[in-house]
């Protein structure tokens, strides 16, 4: 979900081109983008993508070619995987779980009464991701180069921190708390751009890569990163569904413009706050979240492993992969020309 300050970016966010992010390192949130593959890339009736032996290949198949044609662009990519959650969202975790069991049932009926449409809807809703998935993701970006970091709690806590030590230009996701976790620079619809369907009616749109710059949405409000935490807070986050019922994001903001600091807006919303976890809590988890330090590694592209992965275990066609590690190669030779010059 996010927090939704959707109303609060539109005036500041900016739609830019892959040369744009040419030569740049960015820190892609791993289960944001691998869930939009799951998402997108599905069989006419909503189904996985799947091999002989019935196990998922969607996320796989986005991994290999979405991020070749990334690379193709001189970007440079960092995945960053989710750790240990915190322990305040342990409720949405299990109200999430819940739902995508509701939508998977909904899904195998829709399928059954040959109701396609209905069924694509729910197969997305139902979306799901293992430990097994995670970790042959994870492996499978190492093959290709990808650097890979696991993070001590939220990802996308742990991209903003390295884009404000430098270590990356900007956070990839779809979701706006990486803004609130204070990254320098958000991208998204960094792994689904084109022409994408709206869901529910037969009709297409263009989908760009959008940059919001943190210092460009704090001037335009006049507003600081603690304020602009609790405005995210009271709006509702993955920690605390819908924050104060019946607050958007301009009443939040008129809030946090008169109380000012986090603990006088905490006090003045108190009444109003329904929810077992505390303001403050939220807050400082957004303040000070749990990451580390870490050294910029770009493994060396392993063919073989690629090849071992996707074709040998999950029955990917050869030349296809093959194909695609051509393109790579001549991707990767491209970005070593252009650093040593």
């Amino acid at each position: 979900m996010g927090v939704n300050i959707r109303d609060l970016v539109s005036d500041v966010k900016e739609e830019i081109e892959y040369k744009d992010l040419s030569s740049k390192i960015i820190a892609v949130d791993a289960f944001n983008m691998i869930y939009q593959f799951l998402s997108a890339i599905r069989q006419p009736d909503g189904s996985y993508l799947i091999d002989s032996q019935g196990n998922i290949t969607s996320h796989l198949s986005g991994l290999f070619y979405r991020n070749i044609s990334l690379i193709e662009q001189g970007i440079k990519l960092i995945y960053i995987f989710d750790g240990e959650k915190p322990s305040f969202k342990e409720e949405e975790i299990k109200r999430r779980e819940k739902l995508r069991e509701e939508a998977k049932e909904k899904w195998i009926e829709s399928l059954e009464k040959g109701e396609i449409e209905e069924a694509k809807k729910y197969a997305q809703a139902a979306i799901f991701l293992d430990e097994k998935m995670i970790e042959e993701s994870k492996e499978l970006l190492r093959a290709l180069g990808i650097g890979v970091v696991q993070a001590p709690s939220e990802g996308e806590a742990q991209a903003a921190y390295m884009t404000k030590k430098g270590i990356c230009y900007a956070s990839a996701s779809q979701d706006y708390d990486s803004l609130l976790f204070g990254t320098k620079v958000l991208v998204r619809n960094l792994g689904i751009t084109g022409k994408r369907k709206i869901p529910g009616i037969n009709q297409y749109k263009e989908v760009n890569i959008e940059r919001i710059v943190l210092e460009n949405l704090l001037n335009k409000y006049e507003l600081t990163q603690e304020q602009l935490i609790c405005l995210g807070i009271i709006v509702g986050t993955d920690y605390a569904e819908n924050g104060v019922e019946g607050y958007g994001v301009k009443k939040a903001l008129e809030v946090v413009k008169v109380y000012k600091t986090p603990q006088r807006i905490a006090k003045a919303i108190k009444d109003k706050w329904h929810h077992d976890v505390d303001f403050m809590e939220i807050y400082e988890f957004f303040s000070h979240p749990p990451v580390k330090d870490v050294k910029i590694n770009f493994p060396s592209l392993d063919e073989n492993k690629v090849k071992e992965i996707l074709v040998e275990r999950h029955d990917f066609s050869l030349e296809r992969v093959n194909n695609g590690l051509e393109k790579l190669k001549k991707a990767r030779s491209r970005s070593m020309q252009k650093t040593l010059f």
